[in-house]
């Protein structure tokens, strides 16, 4: 109970923030993963034994350069596809309650 007798209620914006901070995390951490298998998987050979794409070594090219391409493009398509744009400002009576419906 607050001083006023209301109960806490959580702002419902919060679900939809946790969902896209968890969204973010994953991509973040998948991309590491992408990158540190390409880059230490084919990076760890001789250099002699090393294949090139288009100048690059394979462990390079995969690593950095499509990986770089590849996760730009996943992080316009999340966040063009489940992020919302939203008022992060005190909300009225009437505001909340929207949010209320459209977040649960």
């Amino acid at each position: 109970m607050t001083k006023k007798g209301k109960e806490f209620e959580e702002d419902p914006r919060y679900k939809q923030c946790n969902k896209e901070a968890i969204m973010g995390l994953v991509l973040g951490i998948v991309n590491l993963i992408w990158w540190f298998g390409f880059g230490y998987g084919l990076g760890s050979k001789p250099v002699s034994e090393y294949t090139y794409m288009f100048g690059f070594p394979a462990w390079f090219f995969m690593s950095c350069i499509v990986g770089g391409i590849l996760f730009s493009i996943l992080t316009v398509i999340m966040i063009n596809k489940f992020f919302k744009n939203m008022s992060l400002d005190g909300l009225s009576e009437d505001e909340l309650e929207e949010y209320r419906k459209e977040y649960k």
